[in-house]
């Protein structure tokens, strides 16, 4: 059974940096897509980072050059280094899986999902 559990959401200022885990279990493809979505209130889930199995990235315009999504492969986990945070990134952070090597941040694409962690970022 595949498992995804995020982890290091948390309260923070305009201007800080957090960074997310996803632990992996049960996800045992050789090429696959690992990414980070989130969803504000009222809003549609949308796509933040992307890694591949040989690890291409792919990064929305609105976290371009503050968000690096890396992972772990010895500790099956996935992370997202946020830094230079506003208040607009505030949303749950989810991470996802899929078990095809392309890279892409369309949700309806990933066949895995974790339960959330709640990002706030106050002004």
């Amino acid at each position: 059974q595949v498992r995804l559990v995020e982890s290091g959401g948390e309260s923070v200022q305009a201007g800080g940096s957090l960074r997310l885990s996803c632990r992996l279990t049960g996800f045992t493809y050789q090429y696959y897509c690992l990414a980070w979505f989130r969803q504000a209130p009222g809003k549609l889930r949308e796509g933040v980072a992307a890694t591949t199995s040989d690890s291409a990235t792919m990064y929305s315009d609105s976290v371009q050059g503050r968000f690096t999504i890396s992972k772990d492969n010895a500790k099956n986990t996935l992370y997202l280094q946020m830094n230079n945070l506003k208040p607009e990134d505030t949303a749950t952070y989810y991470c996802a899986a899929r078990p095809f090597p392309q890279t892409t941040l369309d949700r309806d694409r990933y066949n895995y999902w974790g339960q959330g962690t709640q990002v706030t970022v106050s002004s």
